[in-house]
């Protein structure tokens, strides 16, 4: 295959896969929303058991049909990524439920920043001026269109330290997983979503109890809300699957990076299908804002030395090869 065709096939690929993601992250959200927000169903982390409930459905057939090959994950590796996953999940719906919006956007923004210093620390990743620049446009676009009022509290705080660490943590060891082990999205998925489904479904109904004052199995389970949870399982199989996928090819900060066209797409729906106040200029010059810095960070990580994995070659190599 011509190098050239090799690069657009790769590129072809990549747009797929980013595509996917947005399509069903965005889906995803907008039926939750109507969930949760409509017809109250505002049991988040039960949900979230269901979702990959259905995750390992999907994974175990593919496995039965001969689509996902066996492959290793031990169980240490296993263990640790469902604590730092489920630690993100519930960590995210008590940092919301502690702080302002405004807040709990501030603090989802600060999941890119400890991903550099985590790519930096663990994979000697080095970012050139021009990939640093566009990263912090991005956060200061998506800013300023979704920070409106910025109030927190000491329980607030650390509950968002702790989402946004376990967040980047789960996110990073992705592709630390991806790499060390040659898993495919397919294999990753098929060892991670029984044990989350396990887990969230046996303390989910606690977590979203504590959280809402709520029991899940008193809620009143009309056709239209049996049909939103059905549709948001459905949906959430493509969203688990793309993250893996686009983390896979890509890396944690730059899934996180292009994630905020994701906020700026449900900002936009939202105001179609939902009839907020509007799109006014401050939240339309946000997003103008951020869209500058991702096509930046695309243009900017994709040029040589603009993101790249420094190799120390021992000495004792460079002799024998010198030699």
């Amino acid at each position: 295959v011509a190098p050239g065709s090799k690069a657009k096939r790769k590129a072809a690929l990549d747009a797929g896969a980013w595509m996917f993601n947005v399509v069903t992250s965005v889906g995803i959200i907008m039926v939750n929303k109507a969930l949760m927000a409509t017809h109250g169903f505002s049991f988040a982390t039960t949900l979230t058991g269901l979702h990959f409930l259905t995750t390992t459905l999907m994974t175990s057939v593919m496995k039965w049909l001969g689509y996902i090959q066996p492959s290793y994950l031990p169980l240490p590796e296993l263990v640790k990524f469902v604590f730092f996953a489920n630690l993100s999940i519930v960590g995210m719906n008590v940092s919301l439920m502690w702080n302002s919006v405004g807040f709990y956007q501030i603090a989802k923004l600060c999941i890119i920043p400890v991903l550099c210093f985590l790519e930096i620390l663990f994979d000697k990743v080095r970012y050139s001026r021009d990939t640093k620049l566009s990263i912090m446009l991005v956060l200061v676009g998506v800013a300023v269109c979704t920070v409106t009022d910025v109030s927190m509290n000491s329980q607030g705080l650390i509950a968002a330290i702790i989402a946004v660490w376990s967040t980047a943590l789960q996110q990073h060891y992705v592709h630390h997983l991806q790499r060390k082990y040659s898993l495919g999205s397919f294999n990753l998925l098929g060892h991670t979503a029984p044990a989350q489904a396990v887990s969230l479904l046996i303390f989910g109904p606690f977590v979203d109890l504590w959280l809402t004052d709520k029991r899940v199995d008193t809620f009143d389970y009309t056709m239209v809300v049996t049909f939103f949870i059905v549709l948001s399982c459905i949906i959430a199989v493509g969203t688990n699957l793309s993250q893996f996928i686009c983390i896979g090819r890509f890396t944690a900060v730059s899934f996180q990076v292009l994630g905020h066209m994701k906020t700026i797409l449900v900002l936009t729906l939202g105001f179609f299908f939902f009839g907020k106040e509007g799109l006014n200029f401050h939240v339309a010059l946000g997003m103008t804002i951020a869209v500058i810095g991702m096509i930046w960070y695309g243009n900017a990580s994709s040029k040589p030395g603009g993101k790249e994995r420094q190799v120390y070659i021992p000495i004792s190599e460079k002799t024998q090869n010198h030699s």
